[in-house]
């Protein structure tokens, strides 16, 4: 006979008769096109106060959540019911894959129905509490190897602490912070590391990140040049789980270190004195104006430190974070979305080159030496393309002749 099925699953067995290769073979057979080998498992195994069996795996996940989805498939005793299952079990557990039996579930019900129906209910939180169980141990027993997987659930945990609150109760055990030194530290220890280093004249710390260590290098550097530290934060919930663990501990905020100048993100002390007077940085704000787009750039003048850049270029952290929740499904900040983007050009009212063009009474001299100040600025932020990119290579290229 050709059997074109298996008559004995995995999920029916008892944990102890399967090793790691049944249960990487079992996932082959459910998912054969999938050539990646999941991170780990978890063998569901219940018999009271409700039936339930079945196997739970973590696959490597990506930054698109929508595409992981939908990958549990529902049994009745070993009857294939459906692979939908996010009225049966909370949003964030349908990012794993897998096989989940159970008699007790309703069948062919509504959807209002299984939410209230009491079996489904201890099912839901027997499921997530075992999931929350496993990363935990995992975390306790083997640190470094659950640190060596952080990258991969990182999005599953983020996602499981914004949508299922029992869940991100147990999940604060485990929850990482990763630096761009890639060493990690739970939410604790890391507040610890920085408690002395990273508050500002208010009392409150200030965690620095940044989204892209390569991008943000050179802001990267003015940080680190203070004694500061710098965590990387990244992917497509960042900005909502920034906001959940500002709003748990009113005493931390978060702030990318584009979103202002090093002194303005962790302010010490009142700033320093400023070398121009108002009345000349009125007479520069124009200049300045004239090399950027109005509608896109604000031009401010800083007194920062004079070995600082001339110009830095930042954004503003809570229109960044409103408008990336919003792209991202963050209800209720629709509004956010439909501003451009807006940029903060900062004039370092210190540095010598920004009181030399305040002196030089050549307008073409001025005009150009603002312009290349302006495109590097750009240019550190990756902003500067096209014509605009190919106008400062010659401009630089003719100051070589």
């Amino acid at each position: 006979d050709k059997i074109i099925n298996n008559p004995e699953p995995a999920w029916t067995k008892a944990p102890a008769s399967l090793k790691d290769e049944d249960y990487k073979n079992f996932y082959r057979e459910l998912y054969p096109y999938t050539f990646e080998d999941p991170l780990f498992h978890i063998h569901l195994n219940v018999d009271f106060p409700f039936n339930l069996t079945g196997i739970l795996y973590f696959p490597k996940l990506k930054n698109n959540i929508e595409v992981q989805k939908n990958k549990i498939n529902l049994y009745s005793n070993q009857v294939f019911i459906t692979d939908d299952v996010k009225n049966i079990v909370p949003e964030f557990l349908t990012l794993l894959h897998g096989i989940i039996d159970s008699p007790d579930i309703p069948l062919n019900v509504s959807r209002s129905y299984l939410q209230e129906d009491g079996n489904v209910k201890k099912i839901s939180a027997h499921i997530t509490k075992k999931v929350a169980d496993k990363l935990n141990g995992m975390f306790k027993n083997d640190r470094p190897d659950f640190e060596k997987k952080w990258d991969d659930v990182k999005i599953f945990i983020e996602y499981g602490m914004l949508t299922e609150e029992k869940f991100n109760e147990k999940a604060n055990k485990f929850f990482l912070f990763k630096t761009i030194e890639n060493k990690y530290f739970t939410v604790d220890e890391y507040l610890e590391k920085i408690k002395e280093t990273q508050k500002n004249k208010d009392g409150k710390t200030i965690l620095l990140y940044a989204a892209d260590a390569e991008m943000q290098h050179s802001y990267i550097e003015k940080a680190t040049e203070r004694g500061y530290d710098v965590l990387l934060i990244d992917g497509p919930l960042s900005s909502h789980i920034i906001s959940k663990l500002e709003q748990a501990n009113t005493n931390i905020s978060f702030a990318r270190v584009d979103a202002d100048t090093i002194d303005k993100l962790i302010k010490k002390e009142d700033d320093m004195p400023s070398k121009l007077s108002k009345e000349q940085e009125e007479i520069l704000k124009p200049l300045f104006e004239n090399a950027v787009e109005k509608a896109k750039f604000s031009v401010v003048f800083e007194s920062m430190s004079e070995t600082d850049s001339p110009i830095v270029i930042t954004q503003s952290e809570f229109m960044r974070r409103m408008k990336e929740q919003q792209a991202t499904g963050g209800g209720g900040m629709s509004m956010f979305g439909n501003f451009p983007e807006m940029y903060n050009l900062s004039i370092n009212s210190n540095h010598p080159l920004v009181g030399k063009i305040l002196e030089d009474a050549n307008e073409v001299e001025k005009s150009t030496t603002i312009k290349q100040l302006v495109d590097l600025a750009m240019l550190s932020q990756n902003m500067l393309k096209g014509k605009a990119l190919s106008e400062f290579i010659n401009r630089s290229l003719a100051t070589l002749k």
